[in-house]
């Protein structure tokens, strides 16, 4: 299976984008996660979570990288059944100084090919490879000004308590609908071991009803929660993409922790045109006012965590003082 674009964008922004695959989850619409595992400047093995036919699908891959020939050859290891084997490779290739055909190649094959599994993965592959293959072209298509769309930042918090309280409660944000500024309810259901689908519903900014969905993947041995905003009912959205994280970090030094909000994301230039026009400031406020909402949002559930696993640790201190009391 191969499926080609073509995009007005020289052949190195074009593997740039593809070689980044740390990257994905806000430069394609399938990738929720990407973990870099291994990498020895030539090589490298992901742990990757998909969007698969609406499904939550993980695998890892080995990528061979090849920045001369603009060519990332990549082959599955460790597989979701039913599927066998899947691989293939991205190749660029110069139409011109700022033109290219970019090529997405993919094989596959399913224990017993079985009809059913064969056209799921095959419907799977096709549909993930035409949204990747677009997004890609839209994204390299604004290189010039692409640095200025992408938005990165973290925000921390110090919580006087241990790790396993502050991440129950990031874990357990369904709990507390006051933990997203504006929520009216939030639902948090469990789509597989470790991975969670939140949705947020909220009143939008002229009083309208507006949700949110976002995929949530748990590392509790890491106290790290990864998530990507999948669906926002608000249109025209700002965002492109936004991707994030929680991490709790012990102190080297204490008892407390460091909780850290890290934020990625990638501006609509058509949402930042609707709000703020064409002139010269405009992506420039669309990003403060970006940032300024994330950060608030943040800040919100970095108190409520702070406030929770505080309160958790001090109860846990008077009961134990209590029983050697006794």
């Amino acid at each position: 299976m191969a499926q080609h674009t073509e995009v007005d964008a020289p052949a190195g922004v074009l593997y740039g984008l593809i070689a980044d695959a740390l990257r994905w989850p806000v430069f394609l619409p399938p990738t929720v996660h990407v973990e870099q595992l291994e990498f020895d400047g030539e090589s490298e093995r992901l742990r990757m979570w998909v969007t698969a036919n609406d499904e939550i699908r993980s695998w890892t891959t080995r990528r061979v990288l090849d920045p001369v020939a603009h060519r990332v050859d990549f082959r599955q290891e460790v597989l979701p059944r039913p599927v066998t084997s899947m691989g293939g490779s991205w190749s660029v290739e110069p139409r011109g100084p700022e033109r290219s055909l970019v090529t997405l190649r993919n094989d596959f094959s399913v224990d017993g090919n079985a009809r059913a599994d064969v056209d799921w993965v095959r419907r799977a592959t096709t549909a993930n490879s035409r949204a990747a293959l677009a997004n890609l072209r839209g994204l390299a298509e604004r290189w010039r000004r692409l640095d200025d769309l992408v938005l990165s930042f973290e925000d921390t918090t110090r919580v006087d308590a241990p790790v396993e309280p502050v991440y129950d409660f990031l874990h357990r944000f369904g709990d507390r609908p006051d933990a997203v500024p504006g929520a009216t309810g939030i639902d948090i259901a469990e789509q597989a071991p470790g991975v969670q689908l939140m949705t947020v519903r909220l009143n939008g900014a002229d009083g309208t009803a507006r949700t949110t969905e976002s995929v949530r993947i748990g590392f509790p041995h890491a106290g790290r929660i990864v998530y990507k905003d999948v669906r926002d009912s608000e249109q025209p959205a700002l965002l492109a993409a936004h991707a994030g994280e929680w991490s709790v970090e012990p102190e080297p030094w204490g008892t407390g922790v460091t909780v850290v909000a890290r934020h990625h994301a990638v501006l609509d230039e058509d949402g930042v045109r609707e709000r703020y026009g064409d002139g010269a400031d405009a992506v420039r406020l669309a990003r403060e006012a970006l940032r300024a909402r994330l950060a608030r949002e943040s800040a919100a559930a970095l108190r409520l965590a702070k406030e929770h696993a505080e309160e958790h640790a001090e109860e846990h201190a008077e009961g134990a003082l209590a029983a050697h009391g006794a």
